[in-house]
């Protein structure tokens, strides 16, 4: 088993979480889905898991429409809905993070 670590620093991570907070400030929550994606993918990059780094292939287009239907059940459930949100965003997460080749 090699090792695994995480590469990246504390300037890079707030650098990134700035430009996705300007992002979603910017355009009033709309592509906070984007934001997600850029911060998702930084995180990927700098992860290595028994010696194979990971990479993150989601689409911020693809959370986009996740995100509507999610806010939309949201609405309607009264926020009931929001509880599951967190777990749906980890599940697409896991799913579009892989090694890379």
């Amino acid at each position: 088993m090699q090792e695994s670590y995480f590469d990246g620093n504390l300037f890079q991570l707030i650098g990134w979480r700035i430009v996705g907070a300007l992002i979603t400030v910017l355009t009033l929550g709309i592509c906070l889905p984007f934001a997600t994606v850029l911060v998702e993918r930084w995180n990927a990059k700098h992860t290595v898991v028994d010696g194979k780094r990971l990479v993150f292939d989601g689409k911020g287009i693809q959370l986009w429409g996740h995100w509507l239907l999610w806010m939309l059940l949201t609405i309607i459930t009264l926020g009931i809905y929001g509880f599951f949100v967190v777990i749906r965003m980890k599940k697409w997460v896991v799913k579009h993070t892989h090694f890379a080749e």
